[in-house]
């Protein structure tokens, strides 16, 4: 069973003006009022119920709790328009362009840009952003934590990697003591994985995705998150006899980016490394959570809740570090010891295999998971 945040109610910011970079259309005018609370529409239903919505025109979505929207009043437009100007300058996919172009030619793909507003205190302000997959190929999203600040009138946002964000987790009140251990050793990167020595080391011990000891086949080697380029810093596993039940690959913070009920959930752990988990199903709701290893985080499972495709059950599993410049990106697996096994590029993406005390396994091979 999925566990549900503490609001279910979310508002539809539908066709909401923004100023500053003008990425949603105009609202009509029966929309106005002098309250924002009237002049947000809001949705209830279960966490699997659509909650984002926004101008399928302009491609930009919102998630949003009423309570939230209710806080920020009018200044809400301006926080949207910060975090989604952010999210475009980072994405892969949208990088160089203007953010009208880069908006319509994702809306093009039939692809979003989502931002969820998840918490605000004062002025701070914290949730999750992405950009949606490609749904014509087996690829992954782009998504980002986010922390914003008002300074001087304006939303001053910081997305998980850059240095706006390292600053905000040291300062927000919206991050907890545990919390702010964690993501504030990850952002500094105060353990370098590559300066470390030994077999394990160099992932800090991560474990695959599963139950120690159980075992499950090897669906997809190396490639990349999103299916064509970067880092091939991804694989694909399932079946096995740990009951499609996925796990955390060690202890640290998570968070489900697609909201409650959505197949996909980041762990951030100390020493420099996060993992990504996607296309799950039963999927437990964490928002910034603490969490120990082997968490259960959901079953394996088809969903595409930002983007993608899966042709059958399974999980697909990507790690996460900052380069030289805290900007965040999937990295390499190459030559890297994951639960016991040491993982290497094949010719192709899907092709390589992982390697253990002399046994060489490649996709369609059943393997378990190991501490040492």
């Amino acid at each position: 069973m999925s566990s549900r945040p503490s609001v279910l109610t979310y508002v539809k910011l539908a066709a909401t003006a923004f100023a500053v970079t003008g990425l949603l259309a105009a609202a009509p005018a029966t929309a106005a009022t002098d309250s924002p609370a009237r002049a947000a529409t809001a949705v209830t239903g279960s966490p699997s119920a659509t909650a984002v919505t926004g101008s399928p025109s302009a491609g930009v979505a919102v998630k949003m709790p009423s309570a939230v929207a209710d806080r920020l009043g009018t200044d809400r437009g301006a926080l949207l328009d910060a975090v989604s100007a952010d999210v475009l300058a980072r994405s892969h996919d949208a990088r160089g362009l203007a953010p009208k172009a880069a908006v319509g030619r994702l809306a093009a793909e039939g692809r979003k840009v989502v931002v969820d507003v998840r918490e605000v205190s004062g002025d701070w302000a914290r949730g999750v952003a992405y950009v949606e997959a490609s749904r014509a190929r087996h690829g992954e999203p782009e998504g980002w934590l986010y922390i914003a600040h008002r300074e001087d009138g304006r939303w001053v946002p910081g997305l998980e990697g850059d240095r706006e964000f390292a600053d905000h987790v040291a300062r927000s009140p919206l991050v907890g003591t545990a919390e702010r251990r964690t993501m504030t050793a990850y952002a500094e990167r105060k353990a370098t994985p590559e300066a470390q020595v030994g077999i394990l080391a160099n992932t800090n011990g991560l474990l695959l995705p599963w139950m120690p000891d159980y075992y499950m086949t090897v669906t997809g080697g190396p490639h990349s998150h999103d299916g064509a380029t970067g880092y091939w810093s991804a694989l694909d596993f399932a079946g096995g006899n740990a009951s499609g039940l996925v796990r955390s690959s060690r202890e640290g913070t998570a968070t489900s980016m697609c909201g409650a009920g959505g197949g996909w959930t980041r762990v951030i752990h100390p020493g420099g490394f996060s993992t990504d988990y996607y296309h799950m199903r039963n999927t437990t709701y964490y928002n910034g959570t603490s969490i120990g290893r082997s968490a259960l985080l959901g079953t394996i499972g088809t969903d595409t809740c930002a983007g993608g495709s899966a042709t059958g059950a399974h999980v697909h599993w990507s790690l996460r570090t900052y380069d030289a410049n805290y900007n965040g990106q999937y990295t390499w697996l190459n030559g890297r010891t994951i639960g016991g096994w040491t993982w290497w590029n094949g010719s192709g993406q899907y092709s390589g295999c992982g390697t253990r005390l002399g046994v060489t396994a490649c996709p369609g091979t059943a393997i378990y998971n190991r501490t040492s």
